[in-house]
């Protein structure tokens, strides 16, 4: 009896030493976009924790990272676009209260197969013809969009539509937000389409800068024209400085994390959004993207700071050409 007594009470005091060192657990779902940021972050931040903390990033997609964190199953919401009315009222129906932070910027690349000698620049008019609903089943040869291009097929690579780059991609260049044409290849996995658009010459995708970055030695940057007067640059080519003097238009964009308010005041999610927005621009720079200027990111951390919830953007969605340092501004 004494020894059932002692090895009970061992087993009690082993439970307890295990749940005491067991790593608290920050779970992160979402863009597949910003994904190379928040886990360039976590690997970083678990360093300075010594195992008291571990983040889970998953990429469901904007889209599906919000049906997850508006239900209460995630802590933090990657997005590459802000949050829409439709989930802005999933968030409220279950009681999630979300404090919006932008991250950083990033271009939208518009890729095509480096064996492609013909298509090195468009026009946001050309996209438009080419990815518009009324596309579909009609406009799926090259020469179709210039007549001295070849007469052979186009074969379209896209984000899913649970993306945010989708979303805002389709609002940029077809005028509003998840319209396109249906007849593409695909994934939420953007290295599902770099895969696709490496081994096919016909091909034609897009997805975030920082994908290309890590694949260019495989892959072709097409250059855009927006054609109006106030850029008068010309073609455009997504690379760093015309990101951020806004230049590259109208496929640049801001991208974010929503943090749950119930989360945000766990002790170990503290730590690691108020770790994020101190080195998250040197860390979105590595990993291809574009950091936001100091002051936004200062700004963030106070937004924070002071649990203001809710969207800059009013929870619209996608919003093309905005400075995001300009709409925080506003609310300190």
């Amino acid at each position: 009896m004494k020894r059932i007594l002692v090895s009970l009470i061992t087993m009690v005091a082993l439970s307890i030493a295990v749940k005491a060192y067991a790593a608290e657990v920050i779970k992160v779902d979402g863009s597949s976009t910003v994904y190379p940021i928040t886990e360039a972050v976590a690997e970083e931040f678990q360093k300075t924790e010594k195992d008291k903390t571990k983040v889970t990033v998953g990429i469901s997609g904007t889209g599906g990272g919000f049906k997850k964190f508006c239900i209460g199953e995630t802590d933090i919401s990657d997005a590459s676009r802000p949050i829409k009315p439709t989930e802005v009222e999933l968030c409220k129906k279950n009681g999630i209260d979300y404090i919006e932070l932008p991250v950083a910027y990033d271009g939208l690349a518009v890729i095509i197969n480096p064996k492609n000698a013909w298509a090195d620049k468009m026009t946001v008019k050309e996209l438009k013809k080419l990815w518009e609903p009324e596309a579909q089943g009609k406009i799926t040869k090259w020469n179709q969009i210039r007549a001295n291009w070849p007469d052979k097929e186009i074969h379209l690579f896209g984000p899913g539509v649970d993306s945010g780059t989708y979303d805002y991609f389709t609002e940029a260049i077809v005028g509003k937000e998840h319209s396109s044409r249906g007849d593409f290849t695909s994934s939420e996995d953007d290295n599902v389409l770099v895969q696709g658009i490496a081994t096919d010459q016909l091909a034609l995708g897009f997805f975030g800068v920082a994908y290309y970055e890590h694949n260019k030695d495989k892959l072709k940057l097409v250059a855009i024209d927006d054609e109006k007067d106030e850029n008068g640059k010309g073609h455009i080519l997504p690379k760093y400085e015309n990101v951020v003097n806004g230049t590259y238009q109208p496929l640049s964009r801001p991208i974010f994390i929503y943090v749950s308010k119930k989360s945000a005041d766990k002790p170990e999610i503290k730590r690691f959004v108020e770790f994020y927005m101190k080195k998250g621009g040197e860390l979105s720079k590595e990993v291809g993207y574009v950091a936001l200027p100091d002051n936004a990111y200062k700004l963030g951390l106070k937004r924070f700071e002071k649990r203001i919830i809710g969207s800059v953007f009013g929870g619209k969605g996608s919003q093309v050409g905005v400075k995001i340092e300009d709409l925080l501004k506003k609310e300190m």
